[in-house]
């Protein structure tokens, strides 16, 4: 039985994509940058903000400033705008009730900047048993470094053994191992399944109630 179940955010408890794309595609049209289309995005997030507009940038534009210029013209649009088209996942909100009534923690580890992270989920699941909701800040290291999983045990003491953590990308598989921790990729997220299991995810799952499976073994 686990007792601990640590999320991932974009892709994972929400569909993102769209007002991440916006917020990018604003701070590339602002500093004078081609825009991308929508569809690209899903393979340029995952690894934080940062790397997101230095993707977003041409080859040739990514330099310091050019990154630190896009990335407040991002955070400016982002602030105001990052719940105008998210959508929590089908199923996703019944889950995390389900595991707040059982008494289960949870906790949600992003590599987005944490400002964002602590609003998007008090917007979306204000009730919600969350032990920990951590992002990037300056200093800590981003996934799949294990550091913000360990800052997330430490929030909440619990056996590594009955700890499940659920990502959609090799990213946040890597974290977990590196973490010693189970692991369990969604499929309904921004990477392909091929990713997940490449980066050898214990488990991999199609809907939220085989999550709610995994956590009750």
């Amino acid at each position: 039985m686990k007792s601990y179940v640590i999320f991932d955010l974009d892709g994972t408890l929400l569909n993102t994509i769209d007002d991440l794309a916006t917020a990018t595609n604003y701070a590339m049209k602002k500093l004078g940058f081609p825009v991308h289309g929508m569809w690209v995005y899903p393979n340029m997030v995952g690894n934080g903000v940062r790397k997101l507009i230095e993707r977003a940038l041409p080859d040739d534009a990514r330099s310091e400033k050019n990154i630190n210029d896009a990335l407040a013209a991002f955070k400016e649009y982002y602030d105001e705008h990052c719940c105008d088209a998210t959508q929590p996942y089908p199923g996703i909100p019944e889950l995390l009730e389900d595991f707040t009534a059982r008494g289960i923690n949870l906790a949600v580890t992003s590599n987005k900047y944490e400002e964002a992270v602590t609003k998007i989920i008090a917007h979306y699941f204000p009730t919600a048993n969350f032990r920990a909701i951590l992002g990037n800040i300056d200093g800590m290291p981003r996934k799949p470094d294990p550091s913000i999983v360990f800052k997330a045990l430490t929030m909440c003491p619990t056996p590594k053994a009955e700890v499940l953590y659920v990502g959609d990308s090799g990213v946040d598989m890597e974290t977990a191992r590196r973490a010693c921790v189970e692991s369990c990729g969604v499929t309904w997220g921004f990477r392909p399944i091929d990713e997940l299991r490449a980066a050898y995810a214990d488990h991999i799952v199609s809907t939220p109630d085989q999550i709610r499976t995994l956590a009750e073994k």
